[in-house]
């Protein structure tokens, strides 16, 4: 993406795609649009504070940060390092995640930070890095798909998240081979008509037994890769055990996919394995799960059955869904980990971040907890009591945002970096104005792994700044051990220091090496020319096997309900024009014209059954087995023949009553600590007048917001 003019201000500022590998040229809506968001009326330019009188108003640097350093050391004063904590977001640059992980636990010395990419990668980084010792989106540039005969694309539906992906899929779909698994019948699995492929829609929360069902068959038909299997991996005779009991047959009766067509797509992958090329690849859907890593990782146990991962034939991948959501799990913003990808119980990593940064290692603090258990600690007697905030919008994106609101208003203190004044920036103390993606310089990380340099195209506003400045501030103010530089490229430079040696080794890898064009996929240790395809020659594991890891499904039915209600599973997802929390595509004028609000897509045999018309307001309410309850969701019903007659779906970009996340839970992933975001229980029923204190979506947020009146 290039942006242009650079220098005239009073001219409308213009996007324009650039011709490179994975998008050639081609954006989505919200990247044309993406210039208005630089000039907008509702961008931050001072820095607010909260007054006695609950209203937030203009405010210097110097009090807005001096406000800051106070209230942190005033929370861990009188409760100990780990009442701070901290919220990143995998937006931001590689070198100012790694500048935040390390304030965090230099600076800050706490070890209560996570970020919101435990909503959207975690359970395929967890799965990832147990299979193969190393988590990285694609382990292939991304072009490898062009020549795919075959591909498996389970839970994305990229033709309305990711639109230029969509011409990675053009020799799939001619060759008859894409492969959607969706429950309904989105713009990507419509792709699969007119002989481009096929798609299966099996019921809510059945992925895993459907893969183990193509697993079974695979097995079953003899079309496993035995050699491969032999040379390069450990644990099939676990595998084959667990997915014995998972025969097509049953497969169809818990998923509601024929059985002839699971045996048909097992021979279909397996031959485009054997004599073509081969890909399976995952997104949200079958992620965003309490049991989303063993979801993911049955998908890889597929892959690895037919020998695709490190071969010429194919592979597995898992699509990224944030803006550098693989850099920005990379660098220290995860609970558990220290830049470079290292674990932070490891001594020799604590050991060699230690020499880096110049501290004791006993001074650096343990494993923290992910993003959904850290929230819930906020404002309590032995949790958060000061937290700050970078690139999120968790009263929008998390689970239960009525639960973390109320989380967020039980804290001492709460500071937000942010270019508008979002809704969780609405509820902040301190509210610090940053700078955005044309404005500032830096690094990010694709789903590739190859890392890209962001150039400054035009100047920022006067009064915001980047974070980089803000933390470098910051850690004069609390007379913090080590260095943080204001500048991205000296930033980089020491990641490149802090990684060596590490996963996603960046020490050879620099901005002159970037500037001059070059590829550099990760691990890029010095010396070398950086790692395309990973997995080649080994895997990342110590003996250089991949793991087949056996995992079971449970019971996928459900309790009955009311006899005078009609129960639904909700899936919560994406549109084409919005983009996450909603927080920058909402004041876009074209997109929130096209989607102003949020529909609920429910089929039209349950709503002629509850006398639902399409428009109509509806309330959506977990079920709990009662006819009432909370909280709710107000929004209007679009009918559709595209989704399954069990299953819902509501957009999760929109805020207040309007909120998707008002009913999803915060139960997660045991190993991941990924939300179940795609599988609540949900009633719906209908709503006699349209609620008028659903706020209208893209109106303009004012910086002076009492408490009494937050959302």
């Amino acid at each position: 993406m290039s942006l242009s003019p650079v220098e005239n201000h009073a001219s409308p500022l213009e996007v324009a795609g650039r011709d490179f590998p994975t998008n050639r040229g081609g954006l989505c809506r919200k990247g044309w649009t993406a210039a208005e968001l630089l000039r907008h009326p509702d961008r931050l330019t001072e820095p607010l504070v909260r007054d006695q009188s609950g209203v937030l108003r203009a405010a210097s640097w110097d009090e807005a940060l001096g406000r800051v350093a106070a209230e942190i050391q005033r929370a861990q004063a009188a409760h100990g390092p780990d009442a701070v904590g901290v919220f990143g977001g995998g937006g931001l640059t590689n070198e100012k995640a790694y500048l935040l992980g390390k304030f965090a636990r230099v600076a800050l010395r706490t070890s209560r930070i996570d970020y919101n990419g435990r909503f959207c990668m975690s359970s395929a980084a967890a799965a990832g890095n147990r299979a193969f010792g190393l988590d990285r989106g694609l382990p292939f540039p991304l072009a490898d798909l062009d020549a795919a005969d075959t591909i498996l694309l389970l839970g994305s539906n990229v033709a309305e998240t990711m639109p230029p992906f969509v011409q990675h899929l053009a020799g799939a779909r001619a060759a008859g081979g894409l492969i959607v698994v969706d429950p309904r019948r989105s713009a990507t699995a419509r792709l699969t008509d007119d002989g481009g492929g096929t798609h299966l829609a099996p019921a809510p929360h059945t992925d895993l037994i459907l893969l183990l069902g193509l697993a079974h068959a695979v097995i079953n038909d003899g079309l496993l890769d035995s050699r491969y299997l032999r040379k390069r991996t450990h644990g099939l005779e676990a595998v084959i055990r667990s997915v014995a009991p998972w025969w097509p047959e049953r497969v169809q009766a818990a998923t509601g996919v024929p059985a002839d067509l699971v045996r048909s797509t097992a021979q279909q992958l397996a031959r485009a394995a054997r004599s073509g090329s081969c890909y399976i690849l995952t997104g949200r859907g079958v992620e965003q799960h309490a049991d989303g890593t063993d979801t993911v990782t049955a998908a890889i146990n597929l892959s690895l059955l037919l020998g695709l991962p490190g071969s010429e034939r194919g592979g597995y991948g898992t699509l990224t869904g944030q803006g550098n959501g693989q850099g920005g799990r990379e660098h220290g913003q995860k609970a558990d980990q220290l830049p470079g990808y290292r674990k932070i119980t490891d001594p020799e990593a604590r050991a060699h971040l230690a020499r880096v940064w110049g501290v004791s290692e006993a001074s650096i603090p343990g494993p923290g907890v992910p993003a959904v258990e850290l929230l819930s600690t906020l404002g309590t007697d032995d949790g958060v009591r000061a937290l700050l905030v970078h690139g999120a919008n968790v009263v929008v994106s998390a689970p239960d945002v009525s639960a973390v609101q109320a989380g967020l208003r039980r804290l001492d203190f709460l500071a937000v970096c942010d270019f508008f004044l979002s809704e969780t920036a609405r509820e902040a103390d301190v509210v610090l104005p940053v700078l955005q993606w044309a404005e500032e310089e830096g690094t990010m990380t694709n789903l590739e792994g190859r890392v890209l340099r962001r150039r400054r195209a035009i100047e920022p506003p006067a009064g915001a700044r980047s974070e980089l400045w803000i933390l470098n501030r910051l850690a004069e103010l609390l007379d913090a051990p080590s260095s943080f530089p204001a500048d991205p490229e000296t930033v980089f430079e020491e990641l490149r220091e802090a990684s060596a040696g590490g996963l996603a080794d960046y020490s050879g890898v620099s901005y002159r090496l970037l500037d001059a064009g070059a590829e550099a996929y990760w691990p890029y240790p010095k010396g070398s020319r950086g790692t395309p395809r990973l997995f080649r020659d080994r895997f990342a594991h110590e003996d250089g096997r991949a793991r087949l890891v056996a995992v079971r499904a449970g019971n996928p039915g459900w309790a009955a309900a009311s006899p005078a209600l009609e129960e639904f599973q909700l899936a919560t997802g994406r549109l084409l024009e919005h983009y996450q929390s909603g927080a920058q595509t909402r004041r876009v004028a074209a997109l929130a014209e096209s989607q102003p609000e949020p529909r609920l897509q429910l089929h039209p045999a349950p709503a002629a059954r509850l006398r639902i018309a399409d428009g109509a307001w509806v309330r959506v309410t977990r079920s709990n087995g009662a006819e009432q309850a909370e909280p709710e969701v107000l929004c209007r019903a679009e009918l559709t023949l595209d989704i399954r007659p069990d299953t819902v779906f509501l957009p999760f970009h929109f805020p207040g009553l309007a909120a998707a996340n008002q009913v999803t839970e915060g139960r997660t992933d045991p190993i991941s600590g990924m939300p179940e975001f795609k599988t609540t229980r949900v009633l719906v029923q209908p709503a006699d007048f349209p609620p008028a204190d659903v706020p209208p979506v893209g109106s303009r947020l004012v910086s002076a917001v009492p408490r009494e009146e937050r959302l």
